[in-house]
């Protein structure tokens, strides 16, 4: 995984150096040397901290359990990043997503570098004290790696706000008379945490994806229509109108509010017509009752109904269908919102949906985006779609260093502002030329981190 993103850093810079606007003072043997220059510094991380977190159960075994912090770049800012609590946790994985948050900072103009970190746990297997522990021995192992101005970590898969106010009550006390409220973003709001955090990346997933398909089309109808010979362009162009016909992968906090946005959106003629979690899709052609399938889920620890009763009990419409079957469901639209590698080479000649929006991070593979890409199949990728939950930490951190706090209308609106300025950087040049949206991203990130590195002297 961690070659696949210097495959990707190598491609942008060989596409940058191509350009006589990009480093205009660079020619010849210092335009390449700065060009491997660059190379080595974005596709490595600065710090790769790995522990065993020794861990006493309540069944009185002792266990060890790995953990990892990396620390990617942080030319932009302190290093930021969530903390992820799974078992597929590896340390290629947690490499690889530190640099995708690199990038995504740099993309969004977020003053923060990229980090990443995470513990090989199932946390359904764990008690609720137990979990209490791992948390405290993650900020105790790591302590001077982390700080408002170090290292700021986040929630990501199977951690959440609860987390993270164990995590700054451990930071505090192990760091007396410290600045202690931006040492985590992802709070609970009486912990200093923002309003509008935990729904943040859902509904930039989804505001992503409305204002392609509708605002910028809309304020931009004449490049459209002079590019309309490109795939890319007659996928957006095609879909403009609606209806649209919607399936979400994934039913956790990101793929609910994109559900919730997507059911009560007035600007596109969407229909959810299936879901699924880790158990289990729901299908209904007429669409499905999102509000009440949200109650059931919050009700019964973020899992969908698994049985005719449960629909029956709670008066929901859906047939049930095998978890995996939904990739492959006849819509038009499908996010992405659960992990990493859904869409690969074994599947992707199946996706029927035209538009792909990656709510999780790499949820399809390098060689599947390459196949839909060709067929003309608009992927709007992770790096654009899902920063919203690091845009809403940067609120959060700022929050906590002033003490004054946004109303949740402000945070989202800030929100929107902050990504629509991106949206006005990278679809234009997106529908203009030949390259996927992602490498457009990529490029963009990768020049603006170059640039700066260019000009802080680091390439000497």
């Amino acid at each position: 995984m961690s070659d696949k993103m210097k495959a990707i850093i190598e491609q942008s810079l060989g596409q940058l150096m191509e350009d006589d606007t990009f480093l205009p003072h660079l020619q010849e043997d210092k335009r390449k040397r700065a060009h491997d220059s660059l190379v080595s510094i974005l596709s490595t991380p600065n710090h790769i901290i790995k522990s065993f977190l020794r861990i006493s159960l309540e069944n009185g075994r002792i266990t060890r359990i790995p953990a990892f912090r990396v620390q990617h770049n942080n030319t932009l800012g302190p290093y930021k990043g969530g903390i992820r609590f799974h078992e597929s946790v590896n340390e290629d994985e947690v490499v690889n997503l530190a640099k995708l948050m690199t990038l995504k900072n740099a993309l969004h103009d977020v003053p923060f570098g990229g980090g990443k970190g995470g513990v090989v746990i199932n946390p359904r297997k764990y008690s609720e004290a137990e979990l209490n522990l791992i948390c405290k021995k993650y900020v105790h192992y790591f302590s001077d790696s982390l700080g408002t101005e170090k290292d700021i970590p986040a929630p990501d898969i199977g951690t959440g706000e609860r987390e993270m106010d164990w995590m700054m009550a451990e930071f505090k006390s192990i760091h007396p008379g410290e600045t202690y409220r931006g040492s985590f973003t992802g709070k609970s709001v009486l912990n200093g945490g923002s309003l509008g955090r935990r729904e943040a990346t859902g509904k930039g997933v989804y505001y992503t994806y409305r204002y392609l398909l509708h605002d910028f089309i809309k304020e931009n109808i004449n490049l459209m229509n002079n590019h309309k010979n490109k795939p890319f362009v007659q996928t957006a162009l095609q879909h403009h109108d609606g209806p649209l016909t919607i399936a979400i992968q994934g039913f956790g906090n990101v793929g609910s509010v994109v559900a919730l946005e997507a059911y009560q959106c007035v600007h596109l003629q969407n229909k959810v017509v299936a879901v699924s979690d880790r158990n289990v899709t729901l299908y209904n052609s007429d669409g499905l009752d999102i509000p009440a399938l949200i109650s059931y889920s919050n009700k019964h620890e973020g899992d969908l109904p698994t049985t005719e009763g449960q629909l029956k009990e709670h008066n929901i419409k859906a047939t049930i269908k095998d978890r995996d079957g939904l990739l492959t469901s006849n819509v038009d639209v499908l996010f992405l919102a659960a992990l990493e590698d859904q869409i690969h080479r074994d599947n992707c000649q199946d996706i029927k949906a035209q538009v792909i929006v990656e709510g999780a991070n790499s949820p399809v593979t390098e060689e599947a985006g390459r196949f839909l890409s060709n067929k003309g199949i608009v992927i709007i990728p992770d790096i654009l779609a899902n920063a919203g939950g690091v845009i809403v930490s940067y609120l959060e951190w700022l929050q906590g260093r002033d003490t004054q706090f946004y109303t949740e209308e402000q945070v989202y609106e800030l929100l929107h502002q902050k990504m629509k300025t991106t949206f006005e950087s990278v679809f234009p040049p997106f529908f203009s030329n030949t390259l996927p949206l992602r490498e457009t991203c990529y490029t963009h990130a990768v020049m603006k981190l170059s640039t700066i590195l260019y000009r802080q002297g680091k390439l000497y």
